[in-house]
């Protein structure tokens, strides 16, 4: 159940800050597409988080990327930004312990004290909501983008990767 538990954090969280921001309970989708679909949202709109981890340098991080859903992230552009040398995707495991969430489910805010949450400052300009997975596969929130930025607080880091 710890689904709920991430969902009650969310929205306590969203709550506190007087966010601007709408519960929508939907059948399970997993993929970006799918789920943009039946929220009716861009999906350019979804948040999507990446749990990665960080080495190098004498670094060890663990990293919660938050970009938009129709982009692609360049994990060495989050290592360099951390002052690492390399990155890559968590495994199952990791990401169940650092957010108590499985793939896809992972909303763009961290409430484990070892996972650093950042955003490429690209989800931040192109939409009024982003909307996201709440700790479940079936709800979703759909939120104010000027407030996810408030309340998040993520550090910003350009790592979308660029097509050529």
């Amino acid at each position: 159940m710890s689904e709920n538990i991430i969902f009650n954090q969310l929205t306590q969280l969203l709550d506190q800050h007087n966010a601007r921001y709408r519960v929508m309970e939907h059948s399970t989708a997993g993929k970006s597409e799918e789920v943009a679909k039946i929220r009716g949202t861009q999906l350019g709109q979804g948040a999507k988080g990446l749990v990665c981890h960080v080495k190098g340098n004498g670094i060890r991080q663990h990293v919660l990327a938050i970009l938009p859903a129709d982009k692609q992230a360049d994990l060495s552009k989050i290592a360099h930004a951390i002052g690492g040398t390399r990155a890559s995707l968590a495994s199952p495991k990791e990401v169940d312990e650092l957010t108590q969430c499985v793939f896809g489910a992972i909303p763009p805010f961290s409430f484990h004290p070892s996972l650093k949450l950042i955003a490429d400052p690209l989800l931040f300009v192109r939409f009024d909501e982003l909307a996201f997975n709440a700790g479940t596969l079936e709800r979703s929130i759909i939120l104010n983008t000027e407030d996810y930025q408030k309340v998040a607080n993520p550090t910003l880091v350009e790592f979308i990767r660029i097509e050529e």
